[in-house]
C-alpha cells in the first residue's frame, strides 16, 4: 500500500505542476518592456537606412551623369547643358524619379552641372539631401603639365533649397586634379 500511495502522491504533484504552467503577469511585463526598448533603439536606425538608400540613388545618378559628360566631351565640342538633350548622354536615366528631380545645366562655371534635388524639399529638407555634380576641362599638373583633362566633383548639401554651383575648375597647381575644384557654400565634397 505504501508504494501505491507514493505513486498516487507523485502523480498528484506532477498533475498539479502541469496546472501551474504559464507566465506570471510580471514576467509578461518584463518581456514587453524589453521588446519596447529594443524597438526604440532599432526602429530609428532602420528608418535611417531607407533614407540612405534614397540618397544613394542621387549620388549614383549624379556620378553617372558626371562620367557620361566626361565621355561625351571626348567626342563632341561641348558639354550637354540643355535639359531637353539629357538623353544625348545615353544613360537611360529618368530626369525625375520618386525621390529626386535631375536637372542639367551650366550654373555659371566653365563646364556642365547636374543638380539632384529632392522632389519635395519643402516637406522635410533634413531627410533628403541635395546634390550637385560639376564636370569641367582643366589642366593636369606634374610631369604632364599643360595637358587638358576633364575634372569632376560631386557635392552634397544639407539644405537642398540652397544648392549652388561648384566653383570654376581653374588650373590645378599640384596634386590630384580635384585640387582646383571646390564645392560651393553650404556644400561638402562627396567624391
Amino acid at each position: 500500500m505504501k508504494t501505491e500511495l507514493k505513486a498516487k502522491f507523485l502523480q498528484h504533484i506532477l498533475n498539479k505542476k502541469k496546472d501551474e504552467q504559464g507566465f506570471t503577469l510580471i514576467e509578461l511585463l518584463v518581456v514587453i518592456i524589453i521588446i519596447g526598448i529594443l524597438s526604440a533603439i532599432a526602429l530609428p536606425s532602420f528608418l535611417n537606412q531607407a533614407n540612405k538608400a534614397r540618397a544613394s540613388e542621387a549620388k549614383t545618378y549624379t556620378g553617372s551623369v558626371n562620367r557620361a559628360q566626361q565621355a561625351y566631351i571626348l567626342e563632341n565640342p561641348n558639354f550637354v547643358t540643355d535639359q531637353a538633350e539629357f538623353n544625348k548622354l545615353g544613360l537611360g536615366i529618368k530626369t525625375q524619379t520618386e525621390n529626386y528631380t535631375y536637372t542639367l545645366g551650366d550654373l555659371g562655371g566653365d563646364g556642365a552641372d547636374i543638380v539632384a534635388l529632392p522632389t519635395t524639399p519643402a516637406a522635410n529638407p533634413a531627410i533628403l539631401k541635395g546634390y550637385v555634380g560639376n564636370v569641367a576641362i582643366g589642366q593636369t599638373a606634374g610631369g604632364g603639365a599643360g595637358e587638358a583633362t576633364t575634372i569632376a566633383i560631386l557635392c552634397e548639401t544639407d539644405d537642398p533649397v540652397k544648392v549652388g554651383s561648384t566653383v570654376d575648375a581653374g588650373t590645378p597647381t599640384g596634386g590630384p586634379p580635384f585640387t582646383g575644384m571646390d564645392c560651393g557654400a553650404n556644400q561638402r565634397a562627396v567624391r
